[in-house]
């Protein structure tokens, strides 16, 4: 079992550590796995020649052949336990060396993106990047199945309430110490991420029985037995071939009025491999005991009455490896005479039958299980992240943060800034020039508040906020598909965000305000818009270029303030320090970018740009 003790909070030198013992572990399993790969292959010679004596030479008893056999398949059973063992480890080693990617902010393009979750019309998702290259999904994701990812995409899309993030967050904090937990967590998945839908998953769990009779089993059973007497009778010379040519010829015909067999085990492939999955994560599971009541419950109901879901979920697996074992030269004409296929086919049915109707919920617990120790992986690697407190206030949301910044850039060049929202100032207007980091502040708010009211730590000193629909169209584009202008797909979005406001606690995040349409249009529209989210009590960000914009803040004051990025031409080119500053800018930098990239623009008459 693994400590609760809390690591050295090193996670660099800690991973690397790591990484070096199981590289050298990794090693002596493969040179394992060629010495029992060539054991093999000189047992199968050994077995070839004394074949061969017996038919050929008639200078040794048949019997003899089963010794090479016997060997040759114990052989193999080792020669998979180890390559399982290799597998493992590799598993381990991926998983410490996308660990140190994280640390060294090169984990972009590595692991999970969660393109299936990207949604045009959710309300902030692509705003912010939550998924898809780069995104905050492929950091924050350490999930070996779809049920983890599936449930860590649900937190990111939907802001939970106080109550579930406090409960997360104590869930979190439990698991943050348990390196080796996690390791072992990631040495549960696949080699490869499992492809079987969880709604196919489920459906072939819960689906009818296509092998239902008790008596074609017994059959079966009654028939394979027969049919080796017969063979060993006929061989040892007791009966002549006729009892034995009946009993095949029963066998066979049998196994074809039973087709089904084959299109039973078919199916049961895939879900086995990822029943195996599931199972190996229910086992790093039960195998800790937890302080967090929310991982208690978890553990806890991962117990059937016929033992543990990964031991259930291994004999699965079993079944599926067990009619695998036919697929070997040697080992067919045996199952042929067992009618193996078919065998196997009723007990996977049997599984079925027996515990089909459970692994919905067995997949929510194990989705749950490793969204949770995404989010302890990611308070692992970042230390000098804070959980933020959350608080129940009376009138507009609230939102403090000091020395903010956002989780995707590099910690070496991100830079910080304080952001107050709540009754004074309900909204912040915030103005400066191209690329001085107007987005990037809002991006920053909004993924604080959604890693916040997923039980996450945050990229802060301090936070404190309370829980929020969000609301953002930093990333509005137009549709020729739907036949939509970014300008109408702009309201559209803002119709929503209205909506959100009135049904409860709000934060917006707009960018560039009604950016399709001209000035006049533009100011009006800004002004009743941000009214209307004020008298509903929302707070937010609003990004402009537009000097006009601007002017809105000091007639809605103090609801209302206006803040800035500002930038210097340095030896002709443009410095930005990315700090926010109180009131409006002041200047513009865009012809000072013309000039810097060639073009050719002139001052107005009184000199100015």
């Amino acid at each position: 079992m693994s400590t609760t003790t809390p690591p050295a909070r090193d996670p660099p030198r800690t991973y690397e550590r790591l990484l070096d013992e199981l590289r050298r572990e990794e090693a002596a399993l493969a040179r394992r796995a060629d010495r029992v790969s060539t054991a093999r292959l000189a047992t199968f010679a050994v077995g070839a020649l004394l074949a061969w004596g017996t038919v050929f030479g008639d200078w040794m008893s048949s019997w003899w052949l089963s010794l090479p056999v016997i060997v040759f398949i114990g052989l193999v059973v080792v020669h998979d336990r180890v390559l399982a063992a290799r597998d493992k480890v590799s598993r381990a080693v991926a998983w410490y060396e996308h660990g140190i990617a994280r640390l060294e902010d090169r984990w972009c393009g590595i692991g999970a993106r969660g393109d299936r979750f990207v949604d045009a019309d959710h309300l902030f998702a692509e705003d912010l990047d939550l998924f898809g290259e780069a995104s905050l999904f492929q950091l924050l994701s350490t999930a070996q199945t779809q049920a983890g990812e599936d449930t860590l995409a649900s937190w990111l899309r939907e802001p939970a309430d106080r109550t579930e993030v406090t409960s997360r967050q104590a869930a979190v904090r439990d698991l943050l110490p348990r390196l080796e937990l996690r390791e072992r967590l990631a040495t549960a998945g696949a080699e490869m991420r499992a492809t079987v839908h969880l709604t196919t998953l489920s459906d072939w769990a819960t689906a009818p029985p296509v092998l239902h009779a008790t008596w074609p089993r017994v059959v079966a059973l009654a028939l394979s037995g027969l049919t080796v007497a017969a063979i060993v009778a006929w061989g040892t010379g007791t009966t002549t071939s006729l009892p034995m040519l009946l009993a095949l010829f029963a066998m066979v015909a049998f196994a074809v009025s039973f087709r089904g067999h084959t299109r039973v085990m078919h199916a049961a492939d895939g879900p086995a491999r990822e029943l195996a999955v599931l199972g190996g994560v229910c086992r790093v599971l039960r195998e800790d005991v937890y302080a967090s009541p929310r991982l208690s419950a978890l553990r806890a109901a991962l117990d059937t009455t016929a033992g543990e879901v990964h031991q259930v979920a291994r004999r699965l697996e079993r079944l599926v490896e067990f009619h695998d074992w036919q697929h070997n030269f040697m080992f067919r004409p045996v199952a042929a005479l067992l009618l193996w296929e078919l065998h196997c086919a009723f007990a996977v049915e049997s599984w079925r039958a027996r515990y089909g109707a459970a692994v919905p919920e067995w997949l929510r617990h194990v989705g749950e299980f490793e969204a949770l120790a995404a989010l302890g992986t990611y308070a692992y690697e970042h230390p000098a992240d804070v959980y933020p407190e959350l608080v129940d206030v009376d009138g507009p949301p609230v939102y403090e943060a000091e020395a903010l910044a956002h989780p995707l850039i590099p910690t070496a060049v991100t830079v910080a800034n304080d952001v107050t929202l709540g009754a004074d100032p309900q909204v912040l207007i915030v103005s400066g020039s191209n690329m001085s980091g107007k987005t990037t502040l809002l991006r920053s708010v909004g993924v604080s508040t959604v890693m916040a009211l997923m039980g996450a730590p945050v990229r802060a000193r301090r936070l404190r906020l309370s829980p929020v629909a969000l609301g953002a169209t930093l990333r509005i584009e137009d549709s020729l598909q739907a036949g939509r202008s970014r300008f109408y797909s702009e309201v559209l979005r803002l119709g929503q965000i209205v909506t959100l406001a009135r049904a409860g606690p709000t934060l917006f995040l707009l960018d560039e305000l009604f950016h399709g349409t001209n000035s006049h249009d533009r100011t009006e529209g800004a002004r009743g818009l941000l009214r209307s989210l004020v008298s509903l009590g929302a707070v937010g960000l609003v990004t402009t270029h537009d000097l006009a914009l601007a002017e809105i803040a000091n007639r809605m004051a103090p609801a209302a303030r206006n803040v800035h990025f500002d930038d210097s031409l340095v030896a002709g080119k443009m410095r930005f320090d990315y700090r926010l500053k109180p009131g409006p800018v002041t200047r513009s930098n865009a012809l000072a970018i013309m000039r810097a990239v060639g073009l050719e623009v002139t001052a107005t008459e009184d000199g100015s740009d």
